[in-house]
């Protein structure tokens, strides 16, 4: 696969230019997001001007409780959503929820781009980073479902994985649930309560992992109260953009 869109010189504006052409054109990252209606503040991977880079969003709709079951039956409709996507001329594809984490395999093998669809897909990368006597705190929008069954999708498994329920304090209802409006600073005290509480449990964690997509908006502020490295969707995604764009270096030698 190559992709011959790339100008970089003012010499390639005066090229002739041939496909790929499409009614839009340089989304690197597709993203698919269900549809709930609730503020999505910067940070949050449904909010576009998250990115220092233009994003392609594909909306899918059913109940986010079913996304958190793994309920086969969505299998079709975010593969269809993935191709879509591809067809778009996106460069890999995100899903903007930990639980799409579900369909990792089946989406990766419908299409010819990489796809990331879970924040999960980053814990083999932390569990090597850390020392193996640590652990990975993974701060969950529904703890239940974070098992050692979407775990293998992500290629790893529970151990040395503590799930904190994230998808349980009340400030977090109006996210979860797809209402008009939250308290985005209670939110942020009760997040940063839980992580403070958690350290005091369990004082061997050596990072923290947020599964959620509408969890990075308060990424910094964990990490101000734990100091420990937090890992997100928006990491994720920053590398994946940079391993799709990757760019000409130029400087001293």
């Amino acid at each position: 696969m190559s992709w011959k869109g790339r100008l970089e010189t003012e010499n390639d504006l005066y090229r002739y230019h041939e496909t790929p052409a499409r009614y839009t054109a340089g989304f690197a990252i597709g993203i698919i997001a269900v549809e709930l209606i609730y503020p999505k503040l910067p940070g949050n991977v449904a909010n576009a001007t998250t990115y220092p880079f233009p994003v392609l969003y594909k909306k899918v709709v059913f109940d986010i409780e079913r996304l958190f079951e793994g309920d086969p039956a969505l299998k079709d409709v975010i593969i269809e959503a993935a191709k879509d996507l591809e067809k778009e001329g996106v460069r890999a594809i995100i899903g903007a929820c930990g639980y799409f984490g579900h369909f990792q395999k089946d989406v990766a093998d419908a299409v010819n781009v990489p796809v990331f669809l879970s924040s999960l897909c980053q814990l083999p990368l932390i569990k090597t980073a850390i020392s193996t006597r640590k652990k990975v705190a993974v701060f969950a929008a529904s703890g239940d479902n974070i098992n050692e069954e979407i775990l293998r999708k992500a290629g790893t498994d529970t151990d040395r994985v503590l799930v904190e329920n994230i998808g349980t304090l009340p400030a977090f209802h109006g996210i979860r649930y797809g209402e008009t409006g939250f308290n985005n600073k209670r939110l942020q005290e009760e997040i940063c309560n839980a992580a403070e509480n958690l350290l005091v449990r369990e004082p061997d964690v050596g990072a923290i992992l947020l599964e959620c997509s509408d969890l990075p908006p308060y990424a910094r502020a964990i990490q101000d109260i734990t100091g420990l490295p937090v890992f997100d969707f928006n990491t994720m995604i920053d590398m994946v953009y940079h391993a799709v764009v990757q760019k000409t270096y130029y400087g001293y030698f």
